[in-house]
């Protein structure tokens, strides 16, 4: 019969432990929220209009396809990309609302609301007031679920 030694033992717990460990993290992140929706396809139709300009300049309409995830809400208003909004976030206060939040102190406000079709349409408006003018703006987005995502 052959004794090892109490190191060869603690080498042993401690690779089942690392073994064990690597499993359970595994495991996890296969499955850390199986509720979540996969992302989609969206063929996405984005209207931009601004009341305070005339009315052949007051509306333009933007069309793209764009994989989404509920998480990536916040992000499909293409205008919070621009240098005048760079500064601002579309913060989370529920499934359906959005907060514009800005850091730079310019004074711009805004919000944003999400409404969700049974067939897995989204349609969502943000709206913003710059700061320091009586100027608005709006963006709705239409977006129609395509398929999965390639």
């Amino acid at each position: 019969m052959t004794t090892r030694s109490p190191r060869w033992r603690w080498a042993g717990l401690a690779g089942l432990w690392l073994f064990g460990t690597t499993a359970c993290a595994a495991d996890v992140d296969a499955h850390a929220n199986p509720d979540a929706a996969p992302r989609r396809l969206y063929d996405l139709r984005t209207e931009t209009g601004m009341p305070h300009l005339d009315e052949n300049l007051r509306y333009a309409v933007r069309r793209e396809q764009r994989c989404l995830a509920p998480d990536d809400l916040s992000t499909v208003f293409w205008m919070l990309q621009d240098v005048s909004l760079q500064d601002c976030t579309l913060d989370k206060l529920s499934d359906d609302a959005y907060q514009l939040r800005c850091s730079g102190g310019h004074g711009t406000t805004g919000d944003a609301r999400w409404q969700f079709g049974a067939d897995g349409g989204l349609v969502g408006r943000m709206n913003v007031r710059l700061g320091g003018k009586n100027m608005t703006f709006f963006q709705r987005v239409s977006a129609t679920p395509v398929g999965p995502c390639r």
